[in-house]
């Protein structure tokens, strides 16, 4: 069984029990290395804040640090909540590393936070409402374009002008497709953790997408749709280590955080813990190369999806890179 669209890797550098960020960090550029070393299109680092077990959360100095340990994968933000930021910083940053890393570097913006109400506040919020996103996003992609001028400002973008950072949108509901397909923009469904409306969503983007707008940076829709992805030798020991996984979601709905956990039998979890995690986590490729290939296969194909992007959560970083390999070989 072979895949015949390119698949990705979204890292969210997660401390497991018993160890700490340092060792996350460390976990996470070896991550970094093995893709680079298997093939895989891309690298995205996510965005998260106020949660001490986990270590995305300056994306871009992440994505310098990977970027100086690979050579051929790509490395984005996967991504920069712009709300948390100001555009012309986020524009200064990426360019910079647009510069030192050319034809290399991704930029995906979403509006969510990321984080609670009060970090945001810490955080020096611009506008999350429809508006202000798109007017930053003008904004952005003038600073990254050739004359490197802002859409509402008389400021010059510097070291971001000319340029021309990759941008996508990212988003699980309506309102974010309909914004990537009003600006033309490639367009990351966060299906990995939000499933429902999948492909109400999608149809939403497909039958918008405007290839001429002023932004536009792909001729036709482009969809690259999350998936959680556990591979092992066997059916039976994937469903045991995707038991850190079903923790973890429930860790997060009961606000008792903690680091991965190891896993356990899966009887051993209580039903409504394996229900809660079926209902966020659903869209999955658990099992064996078999099982789990043709998983990410029918999906691609119920989705149409131009390309995956797999989320692997283990307790060992050792089980991570054994799925990764399964999954390079698909």
């Amino acid at each position: 069984m072979t895949l015949k669209i390119p698949v990705s890797i979204l890292d969210l550098v997660h401390v497991v029990q018993g160890s700490n960020l340092n060792d996350a960090l460390i976990a996470s550029m070896e991550l970094a290395r093995l893709a680079d070393t298997l093939g895989f299109k891309r690298v995205w680092y996510a965005e998260h804040h106020n949660t001490p077990d986990l270590g995305a959360s300056a994306t871009a100095i992440l994505i310098a640090r990977a970027a100086t340990l690979t050579r051929n994968v790509r490395l984005g933000a996967g991504g920069i909540m712009l709300p948390n930021h100001s555009p012309l910083h986020v524009a200064e940053a990426f360019g910079t590393l647009a510069r030192f890393f050319p034809e290399r570097i991704d930029l995906g913006l979403g509006r969510a936070p990321g984080t609670d109400s009060m970090t945001a506040g810490i955080l020096g919020r611009s506008g999350a409402d429809p508006d202000s996103f798109i007017r930053n996003l003008l904004d952005l992609n003038g600073w990254f374009s050739d004359k490197g001028m802002s859409e509402s400002l008389p400021v010059n973008g510097g070291i971001a002008a000319g340029t021309r950072v990759p941008l996508w949108i990212l988003g699980s509901s309506a309102q974010g497709a309909a914004i990537a397909a009003r600006l033309g923009l490639p367009f990351s469904v966060a299906s990995h953790f939000a499933p429902d409306d999948l492909h109400r969503v999608l149809d939403i983007y497909r039958s918008q997408f405007r290839s001429d707008a002023p932004t536009a940076q792909v001729e036709r829709p482009y969809v690259m749709a999350g998936m959680n992805v556990m591979i092992a030798p066997s059916d039976d020991e994937a469903q045991r280590l995707w038991t850190t996984a079903q923790q973890m979601i429930f860790d997060v709905r009961s606000g008792h955080r903690r680091p991965l956990q190891a896993p356990v039998a899966p009887a051993a979890l209580p039903g409504h813990v394996r229900a809660f995690a079926e209902s966020v986590l659903g869209i999955k490729a658990v099992g064996s190369p078999q099982t789990g290939g043709q998983a990410l296969e029918e999906f691609a194909k119920a989705t149409g999806a131009n390309e995956l992007i797999a989320m692997t959560y283990a307790f060992d970083p050792a089980d991570r890179s054994r799925s990764m390999r399964y999954l390079a070989e698909l």
